[in-house]
């Protein structure tokens, strides 16, 4: 491995979050600041969104390690795609309640009994909750209702909502959430380090493992890294581990830019090496959100498993990861076509049975089947695009 060749203490670039190897950027000090602003509140939620690997986890970790843990209550939830009553069970159990039965009285009763308990005792509780873009319009009512818990005029929960800019984008335009939006005391997302940090980054986390000069990295190095890796600093994490690595087994004791064009290539399946093809995270229709806005966030989804193949699914073979990204498309396609003649069959149903229906019925209509309209033109759009990349390929290989 590169840090024995190299003489580090650790490896200095690995991927999981580590509060050890905290680098506090520009975007990380305010996030910080507005963390610890929020934290001083008390109450309601206090929202961190950012790119994947933007450094959210690093960020709570070393945000962990100065909370007081004599006076402060921490639990945490890494979400899946959950609902309501999932999310009161998950909560219950990251604070170590045990809930049987699946009774969701019992385990809001047990929340609550157990934030009074703390309270008395002198200590404050929050909740963080990681990917939060997962999490349904359901589950994040449940959280707010949540935080509605008290000792006469005293807030009992405070929560940290940790997710993609998917989320901050949920958060901001769902009229079903304003009443949580109302109860968001500060906010910050986290933006990709800037040219000028990279190199800092870099030698923070070498210097925390023992680097002594062994290698040597060029000064051309920064620029390139800062424009493959947009600044974002798992990605960085990426490049740099792969560097030493390459280093180590060509036996070098100066990294340059060559070596780095090297790496880079490799990275990108040998294409440009101009930026990394590192994963892209992709919103997830959520199942609460209305249908319009479903097909908006889906649509964005259909080329990137055919477009951005994965390096197992290159070594399997293109055509089977062809053949399954054009069933999934078909497959959310119908989807989200039954979603909308649901949605026409129940105003359909309403009129026969002399309910109320909004008075644009017909113009709901109309802008229905304007949706089924365009819901065929994307997939036709995304078919053409499919068999325009395919033919590409096709001829490159045959060049």
């Amino acid at each position: 491995m590169y840090e024995d060749f190299y003489g580090f203490s650790e490896r200095p670039f690995q991927l999981t979050p580590d509060p050890a190897f905290y680098y506090e950027s520009v975007t990380h000090k305010k996030a910080l600041s507005y963390l610890g602003y929020g934290l001083n509140q008390g109450e309601g939620f206090v929202v961190i969104t950012g790119e994947v690997g933007a450094g959210k986890s690093t960020l709570v970790a070393h945000l962990n390690q100065k909370l007081d843990a004599s006076h402060t209550t921490v639990g945490e939830v890494v979400t899946s795609a959950l609902d309501g009553e999932e999310m009161i069970y998950v909560a219950a159990r990251s604070f170590g309640l045990d809930i049987a039965g699946g009774d969701k009285a019992a385990a809001l009763a047990a929340i609550e009994l157990f934030l009074h308990d703390e309270a008395r005792n002198g200590r404050r509780v929050l909740l963080i909750v990681d990917e939060a873009q997962n999490l349904s319009i359901g589950a994040l009512e449940e959280l707010r209702m949540l935080s509605n818990f008290q000792l006469g005029s005293h807030p009992l929960l405070q929560m940290l909502l940790l997710g993609q800019p998917e989320f901050k984008h949920l958060l901001a335009h769902s009229d079903e959430l304003e009443q949580l939006r109302q109860r968001v005391i500060a906010a910050h997302h986290l933006e990709p380090m800037q040219p000028g940090e990279i190199e800092p980054y870099v030698m923070h986390r070498l210097r925390h493992v023992g680097w002594d000069g062994n290698p040597e990295l060029d000064s051309g190095l920064w620029v390139k890294l800062h424009k493959a890796t947009r600044g974002i600093p798992r990605n960085i994490n990426q490049v740099m581990s792969r560097l030493l690595q390459l280093g180590a087994v060509e036996e070098q004791s100066v990294l340059g830019t060559d070596m780095l064009e090297a790496v880079l290539n490799d990275m990108s399946g040998n294409n440009s090496p101009d930026q990394v093809d590192v994963p892209v995270a992709r919103p997830r229709p959520d199942r609460d959100l209305p249908a319009a806005d479903a097909i908006a966030r889906v649509r964005s989804e259909m080329m990137a498993p055919v477009l951005q193949p994965t390096a197992a699914e290159r070594e399997r073979g293109l055509l089977d990861v062809q053949i399954e990204a054009i069933e999934r498309a078909f497959s959310e396609r119908d989807k989200h076509v039954a979603a909308l003649r649901r949605e026409v069959e129940k105003l359909a149903s309403a009129r026969i049975h002399g309910e109320a229906v909004p008075t644009d019925m017909d113009g709901r209509l109309s802008a229905i089947e304007r949706r089924l309209d365009e819901q065929e033109q994307s997939l036709r759009h995304v078919l053409t695009m499919m068999i325009d990349y395919f033919e590409g390929e096709a001829s490159r290989a045959a060049a």
